[in-house]
């Protein structure tokens, strides 16, 4: 199997007019939120170390947490789980971290990582769900391969999940997300949920609407949804 495509990142501390977001990582969220240099380090860690918390207390995953409105929701509202963030951008990424950690989250970490590079930050089972809200389609015809729901990316997050865990995607792209069937039917997955109209089905009661969802149902645009679960 073709392995996914290493993503480097420009390295925060060589930032020639770093924002105060950036300046954010080495200071007064440092502890919760990590430079794309320094998250490596808590591989293997991040129940023992970064949460102090048991072994079976469940570590979740967000990748891509945009404005951190899911993020932080998860953190305040579901104490009894940790949950790592993953995100790119600077100011997303200390909005959603900060606003946990003043809501009085003890739970929330966040990381500047590119999720292709997963591996790096987690040792094998030791994620539970994993949650993959609205990334970028990488609509045009030659980019498919940077999208995050991939085949590749997909066997890695399986045997970093423990047995038992789910995976949750959404989508406003209705192309990417048929695209994104074909990579999961070729995955080690199995399908509990899926819909191409989320807000019209069952499942809709249970679901937390993020900023961008919102923006989406705002225009009257479908939300596609699957939820996979990662057998024993």
């Amino acid at each position: 199997m073709e392995s996914t495509p290493r993503r480097r990142l420009n390295l925060t501390r060589t930032l020639p007019n770093p924002s105060r977001y950036a300046m954010s990582l080495e200071g007064e969220l440092s502890h919760v939120a990590f430079s794309e240099e320094r998250a490596p380090a808590n591989k293997g860690l991040w129940r023992s170390e970064v949460f102090k918390v048991a072994d079976e207390m469940p570590v979740d995953l967000e990748i891509g947490t945009g404005n951190g409105y899911h993020f932080s929701h998860r953190s305040l509202t579901v104490p009894e789980r940790c949950i790592v963030g993953l995100e790119l951008k600077y100011k997303p990424l200390i909005q959603g971290i900060r606003r946990a950690v003043k809501g009085g989250a003890k739970n929330a970490a966040i990381c500047r990582f590119h999720a292709f590079n997963i591996d790096e930050l987690f040792t094998e089972g030791e994620v539970n769900d994993v949650y993959i809200h609205f990334p970028d389609p990488w609509t045009s015809p030659k980019k498919p391969k940077n999208r995050i729901v991939n085949r590749n990316l997909l066997a890695t997050l399986h045997r970093l999940q423990r047995p038992g865990s789910t995976l949750e995607f959404k989508t406003d792209s209705r192309e990417m997300f048929l695209w994104a069937l074909e990579e999961i039917a070729a995955s080690p997955y199995k399908v509990l949920h899926q819909t191409l109209n989320l807000h019209a089905s069952e499942y809709a009661a249970g679901n937390f609407v993020t900023f961008f969802e919102s923006l989406f149902l705002r225009d009257g645009i479908e939300i596609n949804y699957i939820k996979l679960r990662r057998e024993g």
